[in-house]
């Protein structure tokens, strides 16, 4: 076998024939290939490879002592129906090449074989290859971005807005979902794609309130080389990244009066012209807007023009805040339990009394905040199921804190970890021994980890990340 290293990108091909110098010659025409080479002496060498190891193509000798190439492929054929065959024989005739392709063979070649003949085959298989493997990535992508397992909840609520996406997500309409921060509109805006005729293409998603104002245009539009100083190439822009997929616009409130004319612009006449260019290109990309906004309001106060209004409100969506459907609490908690443990996690799920706690709680910042609550009980719990101290104490308490600290964006467990010790220390007002009793740890475990994290927290409150 080839040494070079193993990829997921690779083509693995397997050489199968008895005569050592073949397979060294195959490996020399093959070497500058970004192929992955496996080779086997015989149809047993050839059978354990294919069976501890993933293999795409095959050459295989038509003639070997232990086992010809014909049973060789009709085993391969029928335990491994996707792997591509090429027959290779001394002995070539059309009887052989019949018997071959109806045993499940795609190809058929005589030696002595042309070195172009074999490189130009075998790129045929891999070309094949590419395509198959294309497909299933992008199939099993649309099938993890989103199914409607991921948009959890059997509340009333939830029913009705599954039942709305399952109707709207295979035409062609604009969608506008509004629902408040944390509620999940992109979840939403994922199913939708999902169950729309563009599935298997991309979904692009763009957070308006998250592009400075200076450098919008160009991240959504694109620009021509030399548009300005230091632009040496065009760029696509996010919007005609997009093409023939969809486009997501999350907090589309944010964008200022310009952005909203052009985005308009492109809108109806189905084309964008990226900065300093001259040239307009056709755009086909459905339009999925969100917003924590009431687009109406900011279009009576003027915020928001009313022609795009109606151009993203084709049909409208509403994502209901955690508060109203407290029914799905217990679902959601599982599911975030679930997904945050780990073989060497000791929480595994959570006791009635936690449950309560939850759906006793207000959840002003809905799905997100009670996702973030269960990865620190997780991260934090010392009992296999999450008690209500496990929880963050104003939730556990059912009293809403003065300030909460949210973890950082990287998502990382210490993230959420320096999180949690910031707000016992809020809620103790800066006093550790109450800190540690807050988090259940001991009072040298704190102190050693506000040094690691180098918090730095006064009595007065305040407090410096």
């Amino acid at each position: 076998m080839d040494e070079t290293a193993t990829t997921q990108e690779q083509f693995h091909l397997l050489c199968v024939d008895d005569d050592p110098a073949i397979l060294r010659l195959l490996k020399n025409i093959f070497r500058q290939e970004n192929y992955h080479i496996f080779t086997a002496k015989g149809a047993e060498e050839a059978l354990r490879l294919i069976k501890e190891t993933r293999i795409d193509a095959a050459l295989v000798d038509y003639m070997m002592p232990d086992t010809d190439g014909l049973s060789l492929l009709k085993i391969i054929h029928e335990d491994h129906p996707s792997l591509m065959v090429i027959i290779i024989t001394g002995h070539g005739g059309i009887d052989e090449a019949i018997k071959a392709i109806k045993l499940g063979a795609i190809d058929f070649l005589e030696k002595p074989f042309s070195v172009d003949v074999i490189r130009a085959r075998v790129a045929h298989l891999h070309q094949i290859w590419k395509l198959h493997d294309e497909k299933f990535r992008l199939k099993e992508n649309a099938a993890h971005q989103f199914d409607f397992d991921q948009l959890i909840g059997n509340s009333p609520k939830m029913l009705k807005l599954k039942e709305k996406i399952a109707v709207v997500g295979p035409t062609y309409a604009s969608v506008l979902i509004e629902g408040d921060t944390g509620t999940g509109k992109e979840l939403v805006a994922r199913a939708i794609h999902h169950h729309s005729q563009r599935a298997l293409n991309i979904f692009m998603p763009v957070d308006c309130g998250a592009i400075a104002e200076s450098v919008i245009e160009n991240e959504l539009f694109g620009h021509a080389k030399g548009a300005f100083t230091g632009a040496h190439i065009s760029t696509l822009g996010l919007i005609r990244s997009a093409d023939n997929g969809t486009l997501f616009l999350d907090e589309i409130g944010e964008l200022s009066h310009a952005m909203q004319v052009k985005l308009l612009r492109t809108i109806q006449e189905r084309e964008v012209r990226p900065v300093g260019s001259t040239k307009n290109f056709p755009l086909d990309v459905r339009i999925i807007a969100a917003t924590n906004k009431n687009l109406l309001e900011e279009v009576a106060k003027g915020n928001f023009r009313e022609d795009l209004f109606y151009r993203l409100n084709v049909v409208r969506l509403v994502v209901p805040p955690l508060k109203e459907r407290k029914e799905d609490i217990a679902l959601l908690a599982g599911h975030f339990v679930k997904s945050f443990s780990t073989d060497f996690s000791t929480v595994k799920d959570l006791t009635r009394e936690a449950i309560a706690c939850l759906e006793n709680y207000s959840w002003p910042g809905n799905v997100r905040e009670l996702a973030n609550a269960i990865r620190l009980a997780t991260a934090l719990g010392t009992q296999e199921r999450i008690l209500p101290g496990d929880l963050p104490p104003y939730i556990g308490s059912a009293q809403e804190p003065v300030q909460r600290f949210l973890p950082l964006s990287d998502g990382t467990l210490a993230s959420y970890e320096k999180a949690a010790i910031l707000n016992a220390l809020e809620l103790s007002a800066g006093n550790r021994k109450k800190a540690s009793k807050i988090l259940r740890i001991g009072e040298a475990t704190l102190y050693r980890k506000i040094a690691g994290y180098q918090i730095k927290y006064e009595t007065s409150g305040k407090s410096e990340r």
